[in-house]
């Protein structure tokens, strides 16, 4: 049996390839770079130790679960501080707790008594029942509000996606806003309603998940997957050209200045989506996957900066703050990593980590490290009451970071469900197609293994059956 080529080594290509090996079925992970694990990157200096990507799993689903015992990783893992079910949100320059009860939601000084009224009215508001790709901004306008887009959606936003309300999708982007919408009328309804059905499917919502990290970090995750996954994973080996052949797919690759042909049984593209569309197609007619280039990506600059204890007024006693753009911040929000998890700074310091950039201001994501580090202290000293100079500080700069699902996104799953129709063998996924959280990525991989499983366990038996 021809091995099955993964193209991409982040979580979903590595969680994948485990599945199908799992399965007896060979695989081959080609991956551009010199590591695994795409935008999970941990890095540990001098005791402080950074995420520059993700930092938790919403363990949405036993599947994630069985992935980490399955792994052998049960004894590294840590759940985040019972804490860190606090969130906040900046308004008027000072650091709020966004409210997570009726009573903490009347007394919260986040919102004003006439946004507060307003919302008791959502219930009554009827449903659009439009097939239109309404933009999440307008979404939340008409169901709750314009206050609750300016300091609680557009923050969110910022810190989900780096992303703008006004240009992304509720129907692609936040599909069960809109799913809740449609069938129960109410968002409020819906929230109620719908925790039984979740309970049924054996589903989380990720407002209640349990965030799940490493001693280690999040990197321990896609280490071990390597470990698993042994010779299949090619590093250093970027794919250029893909074809089809007698035996299924060829890919051409580059390993060591020399290009290279190998042949495939199925083919799983889960490189990240602007990177799909650079590969040379010309030989599969009708095959041309320069449209993913339009999806939009924009860039982050990650900031981790470590303080001695002392030197933060602000107890960090939750899992950070997402600032709005109305507080004309340089920030997108903080993450206290200390307080989250264990093992994050030296004893009497803490962590914070930081996100500059996005779509609110990508011309600052692309500063020089010092210029960033200015600016992020700034606000740190603003809004945390942060005192003296860093005793860490770490930059990372992600380029083509997050895919933003705007108003049309649907053209691209419509192409990648007939691209897969079209071409046998051949199936996308990863954060691009089936939602940007890393939960959403696993899940992602599981579902793909399960596809190209049948199918190349189904063409294996086909000349058995012709036979008889």
């Amino acid at each position: 049996m021809k091995p099955v080529a993964i193209i991409g080594a982040g979580i979903t290509g590595l969680t994948a390839a485990f599945r199908l090996q799992q399965q007896n079925i060979p695989v081959t992970v080609y991956e551009s770079s010199g590591r695994v694990g795409g935008a999970i990157k941990t890095r540990i200096d001098n005791g402080y130790l950074s995420e520059y990507g993700p930092s938790a799993i919403l363990e949405t689903s036993p599947k994630i679960t069985a992935l980490i015992t399955e792994l052998g990783l049960n004894g590294k893992r840590c759940n985040a501080n019972p804490d860190s079910n606090k969130n906040y949100i900046v308004r008027n320059g000072q650091i709020m707790r966004v409210p997570n009860s009726p009573l903490a939601f009347i007394r919260t000084p986040l919102f004003s008594t006439s946004a507060k009224l307003r919302l008791f009215a959502e219930p009554f508001i009827p449903a659009l029942r439009s097939e239109e790709d309404e933009p999440l901004a307008d979404f939340v306008v008409r169901r709750i509000g314009r206050e609750f887009l300016d300091y609680a959606i557009n923050p969110l936003v910022s810190g989900i996606y780096a992303g703008n309300p006004e240009h992304l999708s509720v129907r692609y982007a936040f599909p069960k806003l809109r799913e809740v919408e449609q069938k129960y009328g109410s968002l409020i309804l819906g929230q109620f309603l719908g925790a039984k059905e979740r309970k049924k499917r054996e589903e989380i919502s990720k407002q209640e998940a349990n965030k799940v990290s490493f001693v280690d970090g999040l990197q321990t995750l896609t280490d071990a997957l390597q470990q698993q996954l042994g010779t299949a994973v090619k590093l250093n080996s970027p794919v250029t050209a893909l074809s089809q052949s007698a035996e299924g797919w060829s890919i051409t690759v580059q390993a060591q200045g020399q290009s290279e042909l190998h042949e495939h049984s199925a083919l799983l593209l889960a490189s990240p989506a602007h990177k799909l569309a650079s590969f040379n197609t010309e030989s599969i007619p009708g095959l041309n996957l320069s449209l993913l280039g339009e999806i939009e990506h924009p860039s982050i600059a990650a900031i981790v900066l470590g303080f001695r204890r002392q030197d933060v007024e602000n107890p960090l006693d939750g899992y950070g703050f997402l600032v709005p753009k109305a507080e004309q911040l340089s920030i997108l929000g903080t993450t206290f990593s200390s307080s989250v998890f264990p093992n994050r700074a030296p004893k009497d310091h803490v962590t914070l980590t930081s996100f500059i950039g996005g779509c609110r201001n990508p011309e600052l994501a692309v500063l020089d490290p010092d210029k960033l580090f200015e600016l992020t202290l700034r606000d740190m000293q603003k809004l945390l009451g942060v005192r003296g100079k860093p005793t860490f500080q770490h930059h990372e700069f992600i380029a083509k970071a997050i895919p933003q699902y705007n108003v049309g996104y649907g053209k691209f799953l419509t192409f990648m469900n007939e691209t897969e129709a079209k071409n046998p063998g051949l199936y996308f996924a990863g954060n691009y197609r089936n939602g940007i959280s890393l939960a959403d990525s696993i899940l992602s991989g599981t579902a793909a293994a399960g596809r190209i499983a049948e199918f190349v366990q189904s063409n294996s038996t086909k000349p058995m059956e012709a036979t008889k």
